[in-house]
């Protein structure tokens, strides 16, 4: 099952992600208070709230910090009450774009969110305009050199829907959101530690994009992350000048 290889792009955009690590608190304690008022605060019950919780440890969210948030999202704690708004429209080349926020002002939102598509070359859509190009799975992605056949006996295993080698020899595994938890508790129970696992939206296609046009999706990528009410940017471009 060969694949378009991601490597290359996933660890560019894990670098970037890590250089806004100083926004990363702010986009956990937004995830964390939304999965706790949908789904309470119980992390035991809560598959969200629990993804959430690994990903504050993952930057180092003081423990205090997160038991604070989820007291204020179920109602233990006066606090502000974000909604999730999920934009979509085109970059460079006709690229897709999914916009996901949480914001406490919608308003000020979609008009931040509009000005950075037009400004730097994009065109922001309507609901579904691109939405369709993506499928919303779990995702995990293992560095070239990993075992193929460990990696698709045990994901399969364990229900995962589709493992996927790239040209380069870095091995995706994807599988339903339900599913994501066994799988990955599964992979890790095999020793085998993927280098990214996550929810997500993937796309179902891309568009490869070089020089110039690359430089400037880039340019618009980095605009609209940079909004302080996005928390995830999904895109079907593939930049390999980057």
């Amino acid at each position: 099952m060969a694949g378009h290889s991601k490597w290359a792009n996933i660890q560019h955009r894990k670098g970037r992600q890590d250089e806004k690590r100083g926004k990363a608190w702010t986009r956990v304690i937004r995830e964390i208070m939304v999965a706790a008022r949908l789904g309470g605060g119980d992390v035991s019950a809560n598959p969200r709230l629990r993804l959430a919780v690994e990903k504050a440890k993952a930057v180092n969210l003081p423990v205090e910090t997160v038991k604070r948030n989820i007291d204020k999202a179920t109602g233990n704690l006066e606090g502000v009450s974000y909604e999730e708004i999920r934009y979509e429209g085109y970059g460079i080349g006709g690229a897709a774009i999914i916009v996901d926020c949480m914001t406490d002002n919608r308003v000020r939102t979609v008009a931040e969110v509009r000005h950075a598509f037009s400004k730097y070359g994009g065109n922001m859509g309507t609901e579904g305009s691109v939405a369709f190009q993506f499928k919303h799975c779990g995702q995990f992605v293992f560095a070239p050199g990993t075992s193929e056949d460990q990696v698709m006996e045990v994901a399969l295993e364990a229900g995962a829907e589709d493992v996927v080698t790239g040209d380069d020899g870095s091995i995706e595994v994807l599988c339903a959101v339900a599913d994501f938890e066994a799988v990955k508790a599964a992979l890790e129970g095999a020793g085998l530690k993927p280098d990214v696992a996550e929810v997500t939206m993937r796309a179902e296609n891309s568009i490869d994009l070089t020089g110039e046009d690359a430089a400037r999706m880039q340019k618009l990528l980095d605009a609209i992350e940079d909004l302080d009410d996005v928390q995830d940017v999904y895109h079907n471009a593939v930049m390999d000048d980057e």
